[in-house]
């Protein structure tokens, strides 16, 4: 059973004996979960009634199921599904490897489960749930890093009866799932604090703009009386001259993020050709936007950063006149904007919305000195959230420091 013996870098007062070096199928047992087939059978599914009914997406990134699951199954169904008690430790074995794959958690409640999904039922060894969580998702990281740039679709159970793991006293398994329970509470504190930030944003985003059919904002500067102008998007944007790559040894290509997640600068062009698809040229503070999804939030202002960079015709960029090019963005980039485009999009197959579609949306807009001071209220709430996304990311390094450190 024993391979080798390891110590960590970094140990808890009082703990000095070796690690063992265990292979997987010598410490759990576990099972994959199951469902009956086709997926798509309305029958095994109830929404009102129907008992939880976790697949990959419903395992969040903190060792915990979601809240709830995007679906709940059916009493049809249960008897062919896979029932898993609270309290068990799962990870995900299919999917995408950046994704998917490697999702841990300990469930909190009763729940079916999915084949996708592995549950390890009970402990061959002394083992604590924390401690082997930590461990299960630590491992899938590893495997990930090796096999990163391949496609994998799944791991079998041969491969996972392979896979080795450290083990160590069970007083000191608890003194690190302890541990690394703090830690998670304060990353998950720190995620709720920035999800509200953004809500909160929003909501002052629905106050500061006015709504639809009307004239003025509920929440304006004090020293500003008039209307606000109501105009078409085409007064402020055009199409500009189009500079076409024609060497793809001098293309530096950009893509841009669904959910005014922004512009992505290390876009892959490896598998890249010079054919039907032609890329163009942009330049900073241009507005840039997805044809097919500006209505998913694929919209934002080129900075500095990216100018010069290229995409395609699907992903034009747009000068800006006569407006504030932040108070533009920030009115555009309200869901409560955005999402109903998609009923003006047009095509067969994939829709989009072409330059000239995106003209004819309406915007309000007050004078300059009201834009401005609208614009410096916003980029301080980014700010605010900016600061929020740090102190997770810093939180998130500090942990990945310490399972460096506290396992071998």
């Amino acid at each position: 059973m024993k391979e080798q013996k390891k110590q960590p870098e970094l140990r808890f007062k009082g703990f000095t004996d070796d690690w063992e070096q265990v292979k997987l199928k010598d410490v759990a047992i576990y099972i994959r979960g199951s469902f009956p087939q086709p997926y798509t059978n309305p029958d095994f599914y109830d929404e009102l009634n129907g008992k939880p009914f976790v697949q990959v997406a419903d395992i969040g990134f903190n060792l915990k199921l979601n809240p709830d699951t995007r679906a709940h199954i059916s009493k049809l169904a249960e008897n062919k599904s896979r029932f898993v008690e609270a309290g068990k430790v799962v990870v995900a074995l299919q999917g995408s490897i950046e994704k998917s794959i490697g999702r841990t958690a300990i469930t909190q409640y009763d729940a079916f489960f999915d084949r996708t999904i592995l549950i390890f039922q009970s402990y061959k060894i002394p083992m604590n749930d924390r401690y082997f969580a930590q461990v299960i998702e630590r491992l899938f990281e590893y495997e990930k890093e090796k096999a990163w740039g391949a496609t994998i679709s799944t791991i079998t159970k041969e491969k996972l009866n392979d896979f080795i793991i450290g083990v160590t006293d069970l007083r000191e398994q608890i003194e690190i799932g302890e541990f690394f329970q703090k830690l998670d509470q304060a990353i998950t504190l720190q995620q709720r604090r920035l999800k509200l930030l953004k809500k909160l944003k929003q909501s002052y985003l629905q106050q500061i703009f006015p709504a639809k059919r009307q004239s003025i904002p509920d929440i304006r500067f004090s020293e500003f009386k008039e209307n606000w102008i109501q105009k078409k998007l085409g007064n402020y944007l055009s199409i500009p001259e189009k500079k076409q790559v024609d060497n793809l040894k001098n293309l530096r290509l950009m893509t841009l993020k669904l959910n005014l997640g922004g512009i992505n600068l290390s876009a892959n062009r490896e598998t890249l050709e010079l054919g039907a698809t032609k890329y163009f040229i942009r330049k900073s503070g241009q507005l840039i936007y997805g044809k097919q999804n500006f209505f998913h939030g694929s919209i934002a202002i080129i900075p500095d950063s990216a100018d010069g960079y290229a995409t395609s015709g699907d992903v034009p960029a747009l000068d800006i006149e006569g407006i504030q090019p932040k108070f533009l963005l920030n009115y555009i980039s309200r869901p409560s904007y955005y999402l109903e485009k998609e009923a003006r999009a047009i095509g067969t197959g994939s829709k989009r919305i072409h330059e000239k579609d995106l003209f004819s949306f309406e915007i309000s807009s007050p004078s300059q000195i009201e834009q401005i001071k609208i614009t410096n209220i916003v980029d301080r709430m980014d700010k605010i959230i900016i600061l929020q996304k740090s102190k997770i990311q810093k939180l998130q390094k500090l942990k990945q420091a310490y399972l460096q450190k506290l396992f071998p």
